[in-house]
């Protein structure tokens, strides 16, 4: 096939030999000048002609080869001007080479031997036709070295541009990352600034009250325990998503691992949750480990908040040979017939599971509750890789969730959003109320 390709190269070049040596013998049929070339002109011809294959692979060699080859032709047979064509062409690729003195030298060469040939051959005849052939042969051999020369400084001048226009993308790329390091930089002095103080009064006010409940004897509320738990996982989260904010190579922790950690809040603001894992447990990928979490948490958060002071939550996790699958399912309060509630919540699934090339389904179960169901292909398709959120992008939205832990009171709703699903059915869908 290499081979194939490589003889493929050459075949431009034979044909403008093949036409230069036709030009040659209609030359030396057509008009004979001198005397009739014998076999040592016609290998001088032969060889002359070849050196053009080679003109621009070796072109100083095949310029050699066909000055000396054509200057002997010439000597003998005399054929007008078509004998300079292989010495034209070669001399034209050595100036584009860069080698213009060789050019220039074997140009001269060629043009000197040939009206010295010229001029002992004329004798007694009109001399002027033969200094009209050498002013001939002098304007071409001319155009051709400074054909050359022009056309290697017109491909420098586009390798120039071409490296420009490399360098200018490279300029482009760098600032785009400089930007979005500075738009990082200014989100984590907001979340800092908004977030930070407020949760840490909140954990120190927690904090005291359970002091002073110890100190006086009394039995601390379970609620003021998960408010205080769900305040220093709050702070580290938060943390966490400035880390990563402030250094995009750092990843937040949190995976399906840490799903356990999550029932376990949710049962202590008062939601029984259970938890099964089931299939071959591995090693995830980054994303799909962390939208897994997110999405539980969520999840769980809404079931808190929205599904009634009654419900309970069943967490399901299924590692499948190719997908992992992800299930959340209530017995609260959402309706089938419930009118849906533009919200945030599975607004940020929804993201997360299409940047990974997933389907989510969401919306109210038949009998009764709400049901949150993922699936995450373990090898996201072709062309979704650059869909999938920046790390730092994903920790801002998980320290966003992580203020949100299943900690307040269930607020009254009227019921959970309808259905939707992502993958083969792209509708949006929201938990209700203000969901995440």
């Amino acid at each position: 096939m290499d081979a194939d390709r490589g003889w493929r190269g050459y075949l431009p070049d034979a044909a403008l030999a093949a036409a230069v040596g036709g030009a040659l013998l209609g030359g030396i049929v057509l008009a004979p000048v001198g005397a009739a070339p014998g076999p040592l002109e016609y290998l001088a011809l032969l060889a002359g002609t070849l050196a053009v294959v080679a003109w621009r692979r070796a072109p100083l060699p095949a310029l050699a080869v066909a000055t000396a080859c054509m200057l002997a032709f010439s000597a003998r047979v005399h054929p007008e001007t078509s004998a300079a064509f292989p010495v034209l062409i070669t001399a034209y690729s050595v100036a584009r080479d860069g080698r213009r003195i060789a050019a220039a030298g074997a140009s001269a060469l060629f043009l000197g031997g040939t009206l010295l040939a010229d001029l002992s051959a004329a004798g007694t005849g009109d001399p002027r036709a033969v200094v009209q052939r050498a002013v001939l042969l002098v304007g071409w051999f001319v155009a051709a070295n400074v054909g050359g020369v022009v056309s290697r400084q017109r491909q420098a001048y586009l390798r120039q541009a071409e490296e420009r226009a490399a360098e200018a993308e490279r300029t482009r790329e760098e600032a785009a990352l400089r930007r979005a390091g500075e738009e990082r930089l200014r989100i984590a002095r907001e979340l800092h600034d908004s977030l930070t103080h407020s949760i840490s009064i909140i954990k120190v006010q927690a904090g005291v009250a359970v002091h002073l409940a110890r100190k006086r004897g009394e039995d601390v509320p379970p609620a003021l325990l998960a408010i205080q738990e769900a305040s220093g996982d709050a702070m580290r989260e938060l943390r966490a998503t400035l880390e990563v904010l402030r250094d995009p190579g750092e990843e937040a922790a949190n995976g399906v691992g840490r799903i356990g950690e999550l029932a376990d809040r949710a049962r202590a603001a008062g939601v029984p949750v259970s938890l099964d894992v089931s299939g071959d447990r591995r090693e995830l990928p980054g994303e799909v480990d962390r939208t897994a979490y997110r999405i539980v948490q969520e999840a769980l958060t809404n079931v808190a908040r929205h599904a009634g002071p009654a419900a309970s939550a069943a967490v399901g996790v299924e590692y499948g040979p190719d997908v992992l699958t992800v299930r959340v399912h209530d017995d609260g309060r959402a309706a089938p017939d419930g009118p849906p509630v533009p919200g945030v919540g599975l607004t940020g699934m929804r993201e997360r599971v299409a940047a990974l090339g997933g389907r989510l389904s969401a919306g109210p179960r038949p009998g009764g509750g709400f049901s949150v169901e993922a699936e995450l292909p373990l090898s996201p398709a072709p062309g979704l890789a650059t869909a999938t959120a920046h790390p730092a992008a994903e920790a801002t939205a998980a320290g966003t969730a992580a203020t949100a832990h299943p900690v307040a009171a269930p607020a009254a709703h009227p019921g959970h959003s309808a259905p939707a699903t992502l993958g083969a059915h792209p509708a949006p869908a929201t938990l209700g109320g203000e969901a995440g």
